[in-house]
């Protein structure tokens, strides 16, 4: 089974586990050119599968042609770097292998089925046979190379169709992918100064958009990560916690929050950040409760997300 990696190396503190800013960047270009090669695919080469479609769309078709199954799950932010690259590489293949996509929280019996513990998770199906492919956001390469081995397991077992009439054994050439679609030049620069590690660059950037498009989404979260990886660069994650035991203490809660935010532990960011709310006023609430909506918009759809928006308006009414 290959082993986990990130997307896009760039220059972070090193935090096991610690959110991507490289991969929130690359995540932008890849779901742009997975929609490109998406327009494009063959009818029946990336399907949505329910409980009442999973024997017609991925056992019985896997007796022709080779099954790739994806779950995952919208609050899931490893599924958004996954997800857009299997689209293309679906797409991209002109109908040699399907993929196949299960929402685990709207299909927990399929989720059940396939004994996931965690997401996103992906398998193959081929001739019938399910087996494990692989688990998190892989680098493309190592995504390719786990795919080719799929549809070299399938030929050896005489199932090399394909869907859409698209001729067996064939594959797509460069070509034959639609054109991309432009990406946002204005992003172009900030990408350029995460890869360099250059924060200040980067923060600039952001702002110049904000400037310009201030209900943008992608650039708040930009430069509300830029700023969260900045400020934690010579961040102790351990002493920062340890530090962290007086709720009044302003500075101490935010670099503790920090660091759970660096780690994905968004309930407890969010729940230190709350308390801190409770017991302060003023400049130092207001700065706390600025801290919070920024780590919300980092948070995405994580799950503990809601519930502290709604812990928030207690605290401050």
């Amino acid at each position: 089974m290959p082993g986990m990696g990130h997307n896009r190396a760039v220059s972070t503190p090193n935090f096991a586990g610690a959110v991507d800013l490289g991969a929130l960047a690359a995540s932008k270009e890849q779901q742009r050119k997975a929609d490109a090669a998406v327009a494009g695919a063959p009818a029946g080469s990336i399907v949505d599968v329910t409980t009442a479609t999973f024997q017609a769309e991925v056992m019985d078709r896997s007796m022709s042609v080779p099954v790739i199954v994806d779950l995952w799950a919208t609050w899931c932010g490893p599924c958004k770097q996954l997800s857009p690259i299997l689209e293309r590489l679906a797409a991209e293949a002109g109908g040699r292998w399907v993929l196949a996509k299960v929402d685990v929280d709207a299909e927990q019996q399929i989720a059940a089925a396939f004994q996931v513990q965690s997401i996103p998770s992906v398998f193959a199906v081929i001739g019938g046979q399910v087996a494990p492919l692989f688990q998190g956001a892989l680098p493309e390469q190592q995504i390719r190379q786990a795919v080719d081995k799929v549809l070299e397991v399938a030929q050896s077992q005489g199932i090399d169709g394909s869907v859409a009439g698209a001729p067996a054994g064939t594959d797509t050439n460069a070509e034959d992918v639609p054109a991309e679609p432009p990406g946002d030049p204005r992003f172009d620069a900030a990408f350029a100064a995460i890869d360099a590690g250059d924060w200040s660059a980067a923060r600039a950037a952001y702002q110049r958009i904000l400037d310009e498009s201030p209900a943008d989404p992608d650039a708040a979260v930009g430069l509300a990560m830029v700023d969260l990886y900045e400020r934690s660069q010579s961040l102790d994650p351990a002493s920062a916690l340890a530090q962290a035991s007086d709720p009044s203490d302003v500075q101490a809660q935010l670099a503790a929050a920090d660091a759970e935010a660096l780690t994905g532990q968004w309930a407890a960011c969010f729940d230190r950040l709350i308390a801190t709310v409770k017991v302060t006023g003023g400049d130092d609430r207001e700065r706390v409760r600025t801290r919070l909506l920024e780590m919300f918009a980092l948070a995405g759809d994580d799950p503990a997300v809601v519930p502290a928006r709604t812990a928030l308006a207690s605290a401050l009414f």
